[in-house]
C-alpha cells in the first residue's frame, strides 16, 4: 500500500535510520520464522483486477466535518503527495467473489435482500465495514498478498476527476446564514437524487482516468478513514479535532460517515449527511516487502 501526506513527502528516505534497520532486522527474522512469506492457504482463487497508479501529487479535500465560528465550514484542500505506485482492485468486489468467502465461514452473509440474481457481475452490497474487512484477511490468506480497506486519499487518487468535492462553497468568513442553508439544502437534494438505485453490473459507471472502474455510481466504497470533526477559531487555528474511529467514511457520489456495523445505510445507519444508496468495497494490494510482517503484528492485536 503506498504512503501519503497532506503536504508532505513521506518516503522511506524519511524515516529514521536506526528505525529503519530495526525494520530490516524484524523482517529478516521473520522470514526464517515463517511470519513472512508464506504460501496461499487453500484451494486457488483468482487474484481480482488491478490498476497500478504511478506515483503523483493532487488535491484533495479533507474528510471531515468543519466548524468556524459556530457554523459549518469546508474542509481545507490540501496537496498529497503519493510517492509510490497505488495497485488497487479495478473493481469493487462482487457478490460472488464475497459469496465465496462466506461459503468458507469465513465472512457473515450479506443481507438477503442483497444477494443479486447475477452475483458474478454485480458489486457485493449489504456488508459493513466489519464484513469488508473480514473479506480482506480471506483474500490475503488464500491468494499470499496482503489486500486491505484503502484511506480515502487512496480512492480519491485513483478516481482522480470522478472523486466528489463535498464543499459547500460558501465563503468560509461569512456568517450570512441564509447563504450556508440554501447551499447546504442544494448539496444534500442532490445528493438524495439517484435515477437508479439498484447496484449495476461491472462496468455500467465507466472509468476514471486512471483506470479505476465504476466509482462514484450507486454503490459507496468502505474506507479506513475515520469520522472527524474540526473546531477553528476565528483566525482558523484549530480549537479541537476528534475522530471516531468506530464510524467510517464511505466514498461514492458524495461522502457519508456510516457505523462500522452498518450494512444498510438507508436504514438510518448514516451518521452524517444523506446516506448512499449501497456501501459495499473494493480493496488495495499493500506492496511493501514488510506488509506480511505488519499484517501477522496486527493480526495478533498490536498496533503497528
Amino acid at each position: 500500500m503506498a504512503a501519503f501526506s497532506e503536504t508532505k513527502d513521506v518516503t522511506s528516505n524519511s524515516l529514521a535510520i536506526p528505525s529503519f534497520l530495526l525494520l530490516l532486522l524484524a523482517g529478516l527474522l521473520a522470514k526464517q520464522t515463517g511470519l513472512i512469506g508464506k504460501e496461499p492457504v487453500g484451494a486457488p482463487v483468482a487474484k481480482p483486477a488491478v490498476v497500478v497508479i504511478a506515483p503523483r501529487d493532487f488535491d484533495y479535500r479533507v474528510a471531515g466535518e468543519y466548524f468556524k465560528n459556530g457554523y459549518a465550514v469546508d474542509g481545507p484542500m490540501v496537496t498529497v503527495r503519493m510517492d509510490a505506485p497505488l495497485t488497487i482492485m479495478k473493481y469493487q468486489v462482487t457478490a460472488a467473489d464475497y459469496a465465496r468467502c462466506v461459503a468458507e465461514g469465513a465472512c457473515p452473509p450479506a443481507e438477503p435482500e442483497h444477494v443479486p440474481g447475477d452475483p458474478e457481475r454485480i458489486p457485493a452490497t449489504g456488508v459493513s465495514f466489519d464484513d469488508a474487512e473480514a473479506y480482506a484477511a480471506w483474500l490475503s490468506r488464500r491468494t499470499g498478498d496482503v489486500w486491505v480497506l484503502p484511506a480515502d486519499e487512496q480512492l480519491a487518487f485513483a478516481a482522480g476527476s470522478r472523486f466528489p468535492d463535498d464543499a459547500l462553497g460558501v465563503d468560509a468568513d461569512s456568517s450570512n446564514p441564509a447563504l450556508r442553508w440554501l447551499a447546504d439544502y442544494r448539496r444534500e437534494t442532490a445528493r438524495k437524487a439517484s435515477a437508479e438505485p439498484k447496484p449495476q453490473p461491472l462496468g455500467q459507471f465507466g472509468e476514471s482516468e486512471y483506470g479505476l472502474a465504476d466509482f462514484a455510481g450507486n454503490v459507496w466504497e468502505w474506507t479506513t478513514t475515520c469520522s472527524r470533526r474540526v473546531v477553528l477559531d476565528r483566525a482558523g487555528g484549530v480549537t479541537s479535532d476528534a475522530s471516531s474511529c468506530g464510524i467510517y467514511i464511505a466514498t461514492g457520489k458524495h461522502r457519508a460517515a456510516l457505523s462500522s456495523f452498518v450494512r444498510q445505510p438507508k436504514g438510518g445507519g448514516c451518521a452524517v449527511g444523506a446516506p448512499p444508496d449501497n456501501v459495499g468495497f473494493r480493496l488495495v494490494k499493500d506492496t511493501r516487502w514488510y506488509a506480511p510482517l505488519l499484517a501477522t503484528l496486527r493480526s495478533k492485536g498490536l498496533d503497528v
